[in-house]
Order: structure tokens, then C-alpha cells, then sequence
């Protein structure tokens, strides 16, 4: 069985990110694995210890993306592929998952492909949906667990109504959730490993693909205005006291 993770290299969250010239700069913020994307990664390990699976690990973006493949090398995969090519620098959803499909492809007998729900900086959520369209494939969405059985993938999905029992042959496309298990760490074995590790780097020409056309421009961002907005503490020296004066400031200012 063979595994593929898609991760994206994104700005720490703890970054303090401000506007230039109608794009967001985040100074001397390193760069981490998105977050979802560990989660990803950690399915794909699971399903790894019970199954013998190899996983590989894929990445679009600059030569920096390595290190974001080699928390994944750390964490367990088995290989990192890094996919990167000066035509890709204004990727948008349906273009990323037109160059990871045609890499899952070239990779070739893959069994699932997981992703993270979403990025934390674009955060659209869609590369999944449009992978697996791009692939012929199923997407199984919002994964909080995974069964694999049969030459079946069986998940339950994650959604505001509740759960939702889900199942599809291989080969398939997930997409997971955080109830999916909390990411591992890196073990001191698994960072030597990963730190000794070659990534190969394809290119849209080993891709055979052109580069995309954006369906999607991003034009400039901006902060909206800022306005001040009083706030009032309620003081009291009990509980019940602090709730009868917030009771009386809310009948008083007719908010009920």
C-alpha cells in the first residue's frame, strides 16, 4: 500500500504578519509545516503502523518547502518529493491540485492521497475536492477516523450536523480533521534520519504539464479600518453581584 500526503510550507502562527504595498509580509517568521497538514501526515502514519504502508510525502514551493518536508521525514514518511518551478509562484487552488495530481500520478500507485482540512493562510479548503476531481478519484472529506478494508477506505466525517459514516474503493482522495489523533512528534532518530534524507525536486517538465493558467488573481489585500469600540468591565465582589449590575446595564441600555 502506498500513501501520499500533500503539505504546504506556511508562516508560523505565532507570526505578527502586517500589509506592504497590498501583500502580507511576516519579517524573519520562519516558515513551519501547515498545521492541518501534520494531521495529514499523522493519518497517513496510522494507517502505516496497521497496514505497512509506505507514505510519501509532496510539497509545492521554493527550495526553503524542504523543511517542511523533512518534519514530515521526521515524523515517519518514508520519502519527500519537493515540487518546484519559477512558473508556480502565483498558484492558486485549482492549479496546485492540477500540478499534485499530475506528481501523484507520476509517483503512480498510490492507494490514498490525505490532505489537512484547509491552510492556515489561504485557508480555502478546496485543493482536496479539486485533486481528486483532477484524478478521477473519490474525496472523502473531513475525516475523523479511517478504516481500510477490502480494497475499501471506510471514514467518519467530521460536520456541524454531527457525524457522518462514509465509505469508497480505492484508490481515494481525504481530506482529515483533528480528532484524526494528535500529531506525533518527531523522534531524535527520525530527525537524523530526515536531516541525511534526499528530497528530489521535480519540475512542471518532469510533471509533463505546462504550468496552470490562474482562475483566480489576488490583486492586493488591505486591514479594514480601524474603529474604537468602548468596552466596560463590571466590577462586583461576588458572582451573583457582578450578574444582577450586568442585568441592570443591559435592561438600562434597552439591548433586551
Amino acid at each position: 500500500m502506498k500513501i501520499v500526503t500533500c503539505i504546504k510550507q506556511v508562516p508560523d502562527t505565532e507570526a505578527k504578519i502586517s500589509l506592504e504595498n497590498g501583500k502580507v509580509q511576516w519579517g524573519d517568521s520562519p516558515l513551519v509545516i501547515n498545521p492541518f497538514d501534520e494531521y495529514a501526515v499523522e493519518a497517513a502514519l496510522q494507517q502505516k503502523d496497521k497496514h505497512g504502508a509506505t507514505v510519501v510525502a509532496i510539497c509545492i514551493g521554493p527550495d526553503s518547502a524542504r523543511e517542511a518536508l523533512k518534519h514530515a521525514l521526521a515524523m515517519g514518511a518514508d520519502e519527500a518529493i519537493l515540487i518546484s518551478d519559477a512558473a508556480l509562484e502565483n498558484l492558486d487552488a485549482q492549479g496546485a491540485a492540477q500540478v499534485l495530481a499530475a506528481a501523484i500520478r507520476k509517483i503512480g500507485d498510490a492507494d490514498l492521497v490525505i490532505f489537512g482540512r484547509q491552510s492556515i493562510d489561504s485557508g480555502t479548503g478546496l485543493t482536496p475536492a479539486q485533486t481528486a476531481r483532477r484524478l478521477g478519484w473519490p474525496l472523502l472529506s473531513l475525516a475523523g477516523s479511517i478504516e481500510l478494508n477490502n480494497g475499501r477506505v471506510r471514514v467518519e466525517r467530521v460536520i456541524e450536523e454531527g457525524r457522518q459514516i462514509v465509505s469508497a474503493a480505492l484508490p481515494a482522495v481525504l481530506s482529515v480533521v483533528q480528532s484524526i489523533g494528535e500529531p506525533r512528534y518527531p523522534s531524535f532518530m527520525g530527525i537524523r534520519r530526515a536531516s541525511r534524507a534526499t528530497i528530489p525536486t521535480w519540475s512542471l517538465a518532469d510533471l509533463g504539464i505546462s504550468a496552470p493558467t490562474p482562475l483566480v488573481e489576488q490583486r492586493a489585500m488591505f486591514a479594514p479600518p480601524s474603529r474604537e469600540q468602548p468596552c466596560e468591565f463590571i466590577q462586583g465582589e461576588t458572582v451573583t453581584e457582578i450578574a444582577e449590575k450586568l442585568v441592570e446595564k443591559i435592561l438600562a441600555e434597552k439591548v433586551l
